[in-house]
């Protein structure tokens, strides 16, 4: 069943299934390596291919990814970056993550897969942020960290001209007012939300897309323990 929604689902969504057999390669390591290492509370394969896979191919029918750099902060499994990148090649892809083990395993399936372009990158968002200040056109986030932080995290990354993709639950909305002083004051403004509904289920997720229209102050990202302390 999950091969047939990892072969359906990008049909599905309009995006070419060249992409499929990797789909299928990283989907088996992470139940390989999810037996021994705790990588995802989702185990159930056709949750595994709708729930992350699918849901993260979703974001290539939301935004322009092609030719582009693009970090993916807190990516955890790989989500959403990883998927991305196998379904358009032309990206050039960072994952990053605070814990070793999950940097490890990407690392991992980076290599059985041929990925050598993708930088699997172990550290601190806040800290990466300052090292590679507007490095970035898009910067994807699929972290359950509040708008607020997240934006003090992953708007710095981003050129001016780029976006930061967060992917949400449609019930965000009153998170993303609470995040409006702090997008604008990073040099943010929010674009559009899109709501999607992930292929083969009835669940409905949303896309923030903020755009960067200024420079980021370079006082930010501030150490996260101000940063959860007095959010912006």
């Amino acid at each position: 069943m999950m091969e047939q929604l990892l072969c359906r689902g990008p049909e599905t969504l309009g995006l070419p299934t060249d992409g499929v057999p990797a789909l299928e390669r990283y989907a088996a390591l992470l139940d390989e390596t999810n037996k021994v290492m705790n990588l995802t509370a989702i185990t159930d394969p056709e949750e595994v291919a709708t729930l992350h896979f699918l849901d993260s191919a979703a974001l290539l029918t939301l935004a322009d990814f092609r030719n582009k750099t693009v970090a993916d902060v807190g990516t955890g499994a790989g989500f959403p970056g990883l998927p991305v990148r196998i379904l358009e090649p032309s990206i050039r892809l960072t994952l990053l993550d605070a814990l070793q083990k999950r940097i490890t395993f990407l690392q991992g399936v980076c290599d059985d897969l041929g990925l050598d372009d993708v930088a699997c990158v172990h550290g601190r968002a806040e800290e990466f942020a300052q090292a590679h200040r507007e490095s970035f056109d898009l910067v994807t986030s699929r972290a359950v960290a509040d708008l607020q932080l997240l934006s003090e995290l992953c708007l710095p990354l981003v050129k001016p001209g780029g976006a930061f993709l967060a992917m949400k639950s449609v019930e965000c909305g009153p998170e993303l007012e609470r995040a409006s002083h702090a997008i604008e004051l990073l040099g943010g403004r929010v674009e559009r939300t899109a709501d999607y509904q992930i292929p083969g289920t009835e669940v409905t997720h949303r896309l923030v897309i903020i755009k960067k229209v200024a420079q980021t102050p370079k006082k930010y990202p501030r150490a996260f323990a101000k940063i959860k302390k007095n959010p912006l």
